[in-house]
């Protein structure tokens, strides 16, 4: 499935997809909106509780992963379920920044467990005119 911010693609054991964006912060926010397609049901996320969040990597792909991490992290947790992401930042030096709204997860269907993010087969980078990411996630 595509809808023009990420495509899901097949994969053996796992789920695999990529986002896309104009920009580095496009392409990371579209993962996460990717990410929560896998773990709810596509259904309008409310946004009734803000959350800030801060990664940090050596790489896009290992600020990536920190990233979506963290949403895992907030899942598991605080059961927190993204709605939008608002005022996302990375920095020269690979830190990223984020203001994120969502929701308690107890109010949604879960479609699917998702154990990690993983490195198999990450990548991000640009192509072209346009900035591609890829995520493998272990369910």
């Amino acid at each position: 499935m595509k809808n023009g911010k990420f495509k899901f693609l097949p994969h053996t054991a796992d789920i695999k997809f990529q986002a896309y964006g104009k920009n580095p912060e496009e392409v990371f926010e579209n993962s996460a909106l990717a990410l929560k397609k896998i773990l709810v049901e596509d259904k309008k996320i409310r946004k009734k509780i803000k959350k800030n969040i801060i990664a940090k990597g050596k790489d896009y792909e290992s600020l990536l992963y920190n990233f979506l991490e963290e949403f895992l992290i907030l899942f598991d947790s605080e059961r927190f379920v993204l709605s939008e992401i608002k005022n996302i930042n990375i920095q020269e030096d690979l830190k990223l920044k984020a203001e994120v709204l969502g929701d308690s997860a107890e109010n949604y269907q879960i479609n699917e467990h998702i154990k990690a993010i993983t490195y198999n087969e990450m990548f991000v980078k640009k192509e072209n005119s346009k900035w591609v990411s890829q995520v493998v996630v272990d369910v």
